[in-house]
């Protein structure tokens, strides 16, 4: 019989996306059956992906077998509980959108339906004080959840990192390499194509070295060497939707302990973020060419920094969208090289993770049936559709009409999807997880409730218990994050304790967007 499974893995380009694909794809592969190699020339620069993330990177992590606390200490990381957004719904006002839940579920329903009603009420305070995250952010403490503290706040604590993506990148090589991945250096110069299939054969070094392959996952960045350049994948551009189309990045000194949290703080043409980390603080500033010119963007950055920069300004340009087809014949994109949708909400490190997770689900043969890539496509389009509409939501949720970006972001048309969502929120105050999406229930509700979307009444099962009842448990919910936050250690003191990096001023490879 012919033997039609895939032996050799070729991972065009470097970086976090392909050095992730290396460590997780040879941990679930074994090494006697499926070889890995890496291509990656130090001659092109690579674009890290993210100095923020979200929780599920813990699960990444753990596939893996790293120590959490080896893994903060080699990547200069320190601990997020959320993010706060400043001035996006009107200037002058800011919130956070946490991990980890607000109270808890009561009666079947959502948490907030209850809130509602006891803000109807009179007696409410603000929607935060249920929240945990919120709280230890604005305290500026943290801790791992605690299990044996069953029924509290802190049994349920929710956490992810930020982390130089170049030591991240780093890391996973380390992994890959002691699991057989080999790496080879240098530039590739021409792509072949087999005649009759159209598949990629092999890819040509200018040194003249032939790499063979029978599965190609292309993280070439935003070129796109395979999917694009060489198979023509096609763009689906959503710029119209989110605008921004360039960033400029710059770390600088670290002035103060860090906070456990990733700032973004909406300016007239876009929006600037701050990521702490152990030994620096990562900046930069998210912007649309059409309202703003480089030169303004990069004097904005720099008016806000807290310290002196560290490194010089580092220019990025791109397109927010995703590959018509990600998955095209024996060509798997990743990171970059797949779509873009801009940092705001930390999500570029976690689509890498989800892209390996389904192409491992629907791992080929060398027949490469064509249902399973159409599947992996339609699943992946729907990911970066979801994660687009929870994103093209923090724009057009603005009252803000003080400057033609924010006039074109709250004026813009919106994906039907979005629409639909926030019309049964505007009327009842439902929440709905579709399809086992990133974004859950909590955070479509911080965004809505920190951007000032008011529903005109709640759920009708809140009603349902006596006045008295409600004042007990929702008194009983804000104590509890009051007594929890009380006995969670200081961030840093946290660091010191337990995972604080070498020290020094690390200053990255690469500009992180």
């Amino acid at each position: 019989m012919q033997d039609l499974r895939i032996r050799k893995v070729v991972i065009v380009g470097g970086g976090t996306a392909g050095w992730m694909a290396a460590a997780g794809m040879s941990k679930l592969l074994p090494a006697n059956q499926v070889a890995f190699r890496v291509v990656e020339s130090e001659a092109i620069g690579t674009v890290g992906v993210g100095e923020a993330t979200i929780p599920h990177i813990l699960y990444f992590n753990r596939l893996l077998g790293i120590d959490e606390n080896e893994f903060v200490r080699k990547t200069n990381a320190t601990f997020k509980t959320g993010i706060e957004f400043v001035n996006w719904g009107r200037l002058g006002q800011s919130y956070i959108h946490p991990f980890g839940p607000y109270g808890a579920p009561m009666d079947g329903i959502h948490f907030h339906h209850f809130w509602l009603r006891y803000a109807a009420m009179g007696k409410a305070p603000p929607l935060e004080r249920y929240s945990l995250m919120i709280q230890a952010a604005r305290a500026a403490k943290f801790q791992r959840p605690d299990p044996s503290k069953v029924n509290t706040a802190l049994s349920l604590i929710a956490y992810a990192f930020h982390f130089d993506a170049s030591l991240y990148a780093r890391l996973m090589r380390e992994h890959a390499e002691a699991r057989g991945v080999t790496r080879t250096e240098g530039r590739i110069t021409n792509v072949v194509q087999d005649p009759h299939s159209g598949h990629v054969q092999n890819v040509v070094l200018e040194t003249g070295e032939v790499i063979e392959g029978d599965l190609f996952i292309d993280c070439s960045g935003f070129r796109g060497l395979l999917i694009e350049q060489t198979l023509k994948a096609g763009y689906d551009d959503w710029s119209h939707y989110l605008p921004c189309d360039r960033a400029v990045a710059r770390a600088c000194e670290k002035v103060a302990d860090p906070i456990p949290y990733t700032r973004a703080t909406a300016k007239a043409s876009g929006w600037q973020w701050r990521i702490p980390l152990q030994s620096r603080t990562g900046n930069g500033h998210v912007y649309s060419s059409a309202h703003i010119s480089d030169d303004a963007a990069l004097d904005s950055l720099n008016a806000d920094l807290d310290g002196a920069p560290l490194t010089e300004p580092n220019f990025l340009r791109f397109t927010a969208g995703i590959r018509k087809s990600p998955w095209t014949k024996n060509v798997v994109s990743l990171g970059l090289a797949s779509g873009f949708l801009e940092p705001l909400e930390s999500t570029s490190i976690h689509l890498i993770q989800t892209a390996i997770a389904r192409l491992m689900t629907n791992f080929p043969d060398k027949t490469f049936n064509q249902p399973d890539i159409d599947y992996y496509n339609r699943r992946t389009r729907l990911e970066y559709e979801q994660v687009r509409d929870f994103i093209i939501l923090h724009y057009n949720a603005t009252a803000r009409d003080d400057s033609p970006f924010w006039n074109y972001c709250r004026t813009m048309e919106i994906p039907q999807t979005l629409a639909d969502r926030l019309a049964i929120y505007r009327e009842n105050a439902r929440q709905y997880r579709h399809d086992n999406e990133l974004f859950n229930e909590v955070s479509w509700l911080a965004v809505m409730q920190g951007q000032n979307i008011e529903p005109k009444r709640y759920h009708p099962i809140a009603d349902m218990i006596s006045e008295e009842e409600l004042v007990r448990r929702m008194t009983h919910f804000e104590d509890d994050v009051t007594r929890s936050l009380a006995t969670m250690p200081g961030h840093q003191a946290f660091i010191d304790q337990h995972c604080r990096s070498a020290g020094g001023c690390i200053k990255s490879a690469s500009q992180n967007v």
